[in-house]
């Protein structure tokens, strides 16, 4: 499913029109959006493969930036699959598809670091930071100016 599917409170779509012309805007989207829309949105990699799906956003508290996007792997109707905090500046949205890009083939998602569903890796240790984004090739986000 995606964003606009997702979009229950009409964000996206194409307004009507006003007394001076159509209106061409399609609200806030693409660079601001609602996290709810974007959760259970497609992840496909360069090579259009569906990859798996956004499963939950986390946002850093201290800085109110996204850090990462939990997403799915694997497994059958939930059954053995896999979860992945994958650098929010990893993803790309492809507006044309309506989904999300991850430059990561299939083989290599399968050794990413991941984790079950019941054990979530406590993704503020600082060493699972390093870790998370030198495998996704990104830098964490530098703090806001005080």
């Amino acid at each position: 499913m995606n964003y606009e599917e997702r979009d229950q409170y009409g964000m996206y779509k194409l307004a009507t029109g006003n007394a001076s012309g159509p209106d061409t805007s399609h609200g806030p989207g693409p660079n601001l959006m609602g996290a709810e829309t974007l959760v259970g949105n497609d992840v496909y990699n360069k090579e259009a493969e569906d990859i798996g799906d956004i499963k939950e956003i986390m946002i850093d508290m201290q800085t109110g930036r996204v850090s990462y996007a939990v997403m799915s792997f694997g497994g059958f109707l939930g059954m053995g699959e896999k979860l992945f905090a994958v650098p929010w500046a990893a993803l790309k949205l492809d507006t044309v598809n309506k989904r999300f890009e991850l430059d990561v083939n299939k083989e290599r998602l399968e050794s990413a670091p991941g984790f079950d569903k019941n054990k979530w890796p406590d993704m503020a240790d600082a060493t699972w930071v390093a870790g998370i984004h030198a495998y996704y090739g990104t830098q964490p986000a530098s703090p806001p100016p005080m």
